[in-house]
């Protein structure tokens, strides 16, 4: 089972081209510099994850792309088998692939900008309510709360000051970004997205 992320930037054409580097260096992070991701058609992307890594990836690479307001990003998380590995992500096949496209275009209609899919629908359901409720929050980061996210996401086993400290910021500052960004309620939902795709691949 592999995850594959597929997204795109949203207004791409309307707002400065900072974005791309960001993107370039969030999906080299989140690939763990083993080069499973690919960007085409000049604003869109697909990456490999870990299965259980898809929301904390999602978020982090949200936080990226947010951090150069206006800009913001629409994925489709698909989660499944990989029947054809090609040296090109976009060329290879299988139902991770399917799940995935299936997942970016069901964000237009569903008027949201970020959904999962895999092959058990009762998951889906519960796990995009949750995302759902995540958005609302993740929507309107702004930058200030974008770059903490994606700070605090990329050190993970530091302190609040240490945070500080890389950030150029106060601990206060950050402290209340990362509330405002309801950074913890989002690594509670990433625990429980954890735990529930737990169950269904231990079944």
């Amino acid at each position: 089972m592999v995850c594959i992320i597929t997204g795109d930037i949203i207004g791409s054409r309307k707002i400065k081209d900072s974005w791309l580097l960001s993107l370039k260096n969030a999906l080299k992070i989140v690939s763990e510099q083993n080069s499973k991701w690919e960007i085409y058609r000049g604003d869109s992307f697909q990456v490999e994850v870990k299965p259980e890594d898809a929301i904390k990836t999602a978020a982090y690479l949200k936080a990226c792309i947010r951090a150069n307001k206006p800009a913001d990003v629409r994925m489709g998380i698909g989660i499944g088998d990989v029947k054809s590995k090609r040296k090109k992500l976009s060329e290879s096949a299988g139902d991770a692939f399917v799940n995935s496209g299936g997942a970016f275009d069901s964000l237009k209609q569903a008027k949201v900008n970020l959904a999962i899919k895999t092959d058990f629908s009762d998951f889906d359901e519960e796990i995009n309510v949750l995302i759902k409720l995540s958005l609302i929050t993740m929507d309107s980061w702004g930058t200030v709360a974008a770059e903490m996210v994606k700070l605090a996401l990329e050190n993970e086993n530091i302190l609040q000051n240490e945070l500080a400290t890389i950030s150029g910021r106060t601990q206060s500052s950050v402290s209340e970004a990362l509330k405002r960004a309801h950074y913890t309620e989002i690594m509670e939902m990433d625990k429980l997205y954890r735990k529930k795709l737990n169950q269904i691949f231990s079944k």
